[in-house]
């Protein structure tokens, strides 16, 4: 199997700018997925700066969008660095914004949590591209560095915008008023149906 230079800090990179799964990542870079968890949760690798794989011609920005949204993609290694003879503006557009550091984002994570805790898992991965397990550990209170996280506002540390962050809390809301009401319609449709049902069964007796 052919592997990425510098593995783990491929490994590292990925994490750090992406939603891949921690499979994914494992696979790509010939590691444990125990050891790409633990990237994530800054106990291994901590020393190691992350490589960028687009920008060494092992990756293309598109073949990781495209592992990103589906989970079960394996990432495919660019064996050729012929493909990426590009003129300077696209291969400019086509490069990553590095997000703030890895340890910000628990604490990011805390702060949605806090004031949006309707907010899914995929969206808060969408928003600031940390992971699922993260998330998890967090929302149960079983991270390793959980009673030193303190919630920070993702958009002060840099790790999305203002206004992506209000869109989804907006989202976040008209999903809980959409449930609260088809959950009150349907209290209603049940009440309706029991007051039917009684008055037909007065009828009946009268009768």
């Amino acid at each position: 199997m052919t592997l990425p230079l510098m593995p783990k800090a491929t490994a590292v990179w990925l994490v750090e700018n992406t939603t891949l799964s921690f499979e994914q990542i494992a696979d790509f870079c010939g590691m444990h997925i125990l050891e790409v968890q633990g990237i994530a949760d800054g106990e291994v690798a901590s020393g190691i700066v992350g490589k960028d794989p687009i920008t060494s011609h092992q990756l293309t920005r598109e073949e990781i969008t495209r592992c990103e949204e589906n989970p079960k993609a394996k990432l495919k290694l660019v064996l050729s660095t012929e493909v990426y003879i590009k003129d300077k503006k696209k291969q400019k557009s086509s490069r990553y914004t590095p997000v703030a550091r890895r340890q910000d984002k628990p604490a990011a994570v805390a702060w949605i949590l806090k004031n949006c805790p309707d907010v899914t898992d995929i969206q808060i991965t969408r928003l600031i591209g940390t992971t699922k397990t993260t998330i998890a550990s967090i929302r149960n209170k079983t991270h390793w560095n959980y009673t030193n996280i303190t919630g920070k506002d993702p958009v002060l540390l840099g790790l999305c915008s203002q206004n992506d962050l209000d869109n989804l809390m907006n989202t976040v809301q008209q999903t809980k008023d959409r449930e609260e009401k088809r959950a009150a319609d349907e209290v209603a449709k049940q009440e309706k149906l029991k007051s039917e049902a009684s008055a037909a069964k007065k009828d009946k007796k009268a009768s």
